[in-house]
């Protein structure tokens, strides 16, 4: 018999029941470290004070009212966002999946509005993933995306992520828009070179073309940057955010420039929950924290010390892991035993790590971990290596 939770995940058997910074509690008590943060979704760690003031400061006057009105928090997340990045405006959805949606209407409808309705192709690259809507896994194009759920939404153009030699050719009459992660996260954190991501701005730049980049997962400050892109020095055109920016309350954005965003005007688009007072109250109170320089260079320097001593732990378990890749604190460990092992291993050793494709284990801690934090993450998953290599023996 079906369970009452449609069954579409596989679930680890733990319940977890509080979180303290980078430390989720199980319902019988065990501690376990957070290096997964709800899949880089817990930037500020859990129960950050900040974060429940605003929430609960927010829910004791006003929940929701809909877009059929202003919303003061809505306008202030904005502003903060547009003074913070490229963008001149800012639409607010309740995740990344949504983000992706409007991305992909935002380039056709400016390509319709300038009079080249045939513009409607995007180009994507393997490895990716962009959500699980019907334009989101057509993107994605994988046969694990798409399988079961065809006929495909038409309209995306699908190249190898490290083939540079095929982009040129892949462009056309039809073609609106190139969309990239400028760090792979359920790819296997894989991050794209800054002469690539520079390569392909100057690309669109030339033949007139969008550049739309997916920071739902690399951006908020994941990579010690407020968004990734910033490390090669370059602008997209529109951008889909979602996870951090909320810190863990359900909260998406798609950031535009003026003339990307021409298109949309009243009526060409809508969310009913979208940018509501709860959800922009706590971005706001994320982005006071995050976008700042003290906060941005303690993310570099853990990252640096998470990933020297990560290095260590690869160098001590050879059989185990193969290497450490990555950007900030979104990092892998490229595994030599299974990574699905690795992980089930660390719930042994109550530390928590995301599995991802290429047989890699995602690093996403809570952006807030201390110094001690990672100290008892080596440790413990140094302890989740040893007893693989003792089972294999």
């Amino acid at each position: 018999m079906i369970p009452s939770v449609l069954p579409t995940y596989s679930r680890a058997p733990l319940n977890f029941v509080k979180g303290e910074g980078s430390w989720l509690i199980e319902a019988d008590g065990r501690r376990f470290l957070d290096l997964g943060a709800g899949i880089a979704v817990n930037a500020l760690g859990h129960a950050h004070p900040a974060l429940v003031d605003a929430l609960k400061a927010q829910a004791e006057t006003l929940w929701h009212v809909s877009n059929l009105y202003e919303i003061p928090q809505q306008q202030a997340l904005a502003d903060k966002l547009v003074d913070a990045t490229f963008a001149d405006t800012v639409f607010f959805t309740n995740s990344g999946t949504e983000s992706c949606e409007l991305a992909v209407k935002m380039a056709r409808k400016y390509w319709y509005e300038k009079g080249h309705p045939e513009k409607v192709e995007i180009i994507t690259f393997s490895g990716a993933f962009h959500g699980r809507s019907s334009a989101g896994i057509a993107a994605a194009g994988s046969e694990k995306m798409t399988k079961g759920f065809g006929p495909m939404l038409p309209g995306f153009v699908h190249l190898d992520w490290a083939d540079h030699d095929k982009v040129v050719p892949a462009i056309t009459d039809a073609t609106a828009a190139i969309l990239i992660e400028p760090v792979q996260g359920e790819g296997g954190i894989v991050p794209l070179p800054d002469q690539c991501l520079k390569a392909l701005r100057d690309l669109c730049d030339e033949h007139g073309l969008l550049l739309i980049l997916d920071e739902v997962q690399c951006g908020v400050g994941r990579t010690g940057k407020l968004f990734a892109h910033e490390w090669a020095g370059v602008e997209p055109d529109i951008m889909m955010v979602a996870k951090g920016i909320g810190g863990g309350f359900p909260l998406g954005a798609v950031l535009a420039t003026e003339e990307a965003a021409s298109g949309m005007v009243a009526g060409t688009h809508g969310s009913t929950y979208g940018g509501n007072p709860l959800a922009c109250a706590v971005g706001n109170a994320v982005m006071e924290i995050v976008n700042t320089p003290e906060f941005l260079e303690e993310v570099n320097r853990k990252a640096g010390l998470l990933r020297q001593k990560l290095e260590g732990l690869v160098a001590s378990h050879p059989d185990i892991f193969d290497s450490v890749r990555g950007s900030g604190l979104m990092l892998g460990l490229k595994c030599k035993a299974s990574n699905i092992d690795v992980v089930q291993a660390g719930y042994g050793q109550e530390v928590l790590t995301v599995p991802a494709a290429d047989n890699v284990v995602r690093l996403l801690p809570p952006l807030t971990l201390s110094d001690d934090d990672i100290a008892e993450a080596i440790a413990r998953l140094d302890a989740a290596a040893a007893q693989l290599s003792a089972q294999a023996a």
